[in-house]
């Protein structure tokens, strides 16, 4: 598998594995798979500048996207997230191998890395605490398919090196 950052020519072959309804139906987002909703999403991670594809390499093909975004310089941290894959790279070690990926390039950069998952968005939720997130008390309210929905912010920390 490997990263790249996303560009407007990619659209079509992320919009055809986003347009999987099921990729979307537990997350608070459920929406996302219908086209002007997905163009949105897209949009907006083109726009943040950490869009990232997801490629397999097995076949060269694109299935899925992650992102890094709001990057807070004051508290030193960055979000990852976004991602989804296509449902035949479930259930194995895509996600994990993206996650990993993209917490060893930037944890070199900040101290920590934030999750913000729904919180019944419970496969997400797994899929983070299997690579060590540790989660923050309370939730935050983000507006998904023209509702606040809660969700829980999990936290990984730059491992700290013996002085």
């Amino acid at each position: 598998m490997r990263l790249r950052p996303s560009t407007r020519a990619d659209w079509g072959a992320l919009f055809t594995v986003a347009a999987d309804p099921l990729l979307w139906a537990v997350h608070p987002a459920h929406d996302r798979w219908q086209e002007p909703v997905f163009r949105a999403y897209f949009e907006a991670g083109i726009a943040s500048g950490g869009a990232l594809t997801i490629i397999d390499r097995a076949g060269d093909t694109v299935i899925g996207s992650s992102r890094f975004d709001n990057w807070n310089a004051d508290a030193d941290e960055i979000e990852i997230g976004w991602t989804y894959l296509a449902r035949s790279h479930w259930g194995g070690a895509y996600n994990r191998e993206v996650k990993r990926l993209m917490l060893d390039h930037i944890l070199q950069y900040v101290g920590t890395v934030v999750f913000t998952v729904g919180v019944n968005n419970i496969r997400s939720r797994r899929a983070v605490e299997k690579i060590g997130g540790r989660v923050r008390p309370g939730t935050v309210d983000r507006l998904m398919a023209g509702e606040l929905k809660p969700h829980v912010i999990y936290e990984i920390q730059r491992p700290r090196t013996p002085a």
